[in-house]
């Protein structure tokens, strides 16, 4: 799921979440599964008495251990909801920032941009899912750099050294275009 919109001083504007249902299922399932299981060990070993599993940890281990992988599910979901990735042309160029692993705006320079193309890819086949990831050979025998959270639609930027950019879009032509008008008019340097 995407928020596009032309912003005042921009030219585009997108923000797009992790909200692929699948993903959200396995995500939660997970947290269940794993926050269930330790609860039950918690409820056989610390009320009913009796240790659980073959080789039982100590209460107060099992008791931190629980709690634990609560947290780390608490975290892990968090984290998901929290992540987003944004993505500004502007008149001085094309910025990026993936939160959190980015906390600020990353400007991306286009100045040796040989081609900007809006693409249908394959997120799996090409970058081995969504996220931060990396390219090390593509059929055509170049790498880059993928920033994509959903979809199969994206821009990817060819510089001249061979490498790429792609970054996911839910409005991939109106993003080529904007950046397409700022190389045109020598901004992004």
């Amino acid at each position: 799921m995407s928020k596009t919109e032309a912003s005042g001083a921009g030219r585009f504007l997108e923000v797009q979440h992790f909200r692929q249902w699948w993903l959200w299922l396995l995500l939660v399932a997970t947290a269940a599964a794993t926050s269930g299981l330790f609860a039950r060990g918690l409820y056989v070993q610390l009320l009913r008495g009796r240790p659980w599993g073959d080789s039982p940890m100590p209460d107060r281990a099992l008791l931190i251990f629980a709690l634990a992988v609560l947290l780390l599910n608490i975290a892990l979901l968090a984290l998901f909801a929290a992540a987003n990735l944004r993505t500004e042309v502007r008149e001085d160029g094309l910025y990026v920032r993936f939160f959190p692993f980015h906390l600020s705006l990353r400007r991306l320079p286009l100045t040796d941009v040989a081609r900007v193309e809006a693409v249908t890819y394959s997120p799996i086949g090409d970058y081995g899912g969504w996220g931060l990831r990396y390219s090390w050979g593509a059929p055509d025998g170049s790498r880059g750099k993928a920033y994509n959270v959903s979809g199969n639609r994206g821009v990817r930027l060819t510089y001249t050294t061979g490498r790429h950019l792609l970054i996911g879009s839910q409005q991939a032509d109106q993003l080529a275009a904007a950046i397409e008008a700022i190389r045109e008019e020598g901004g992004g340097r």
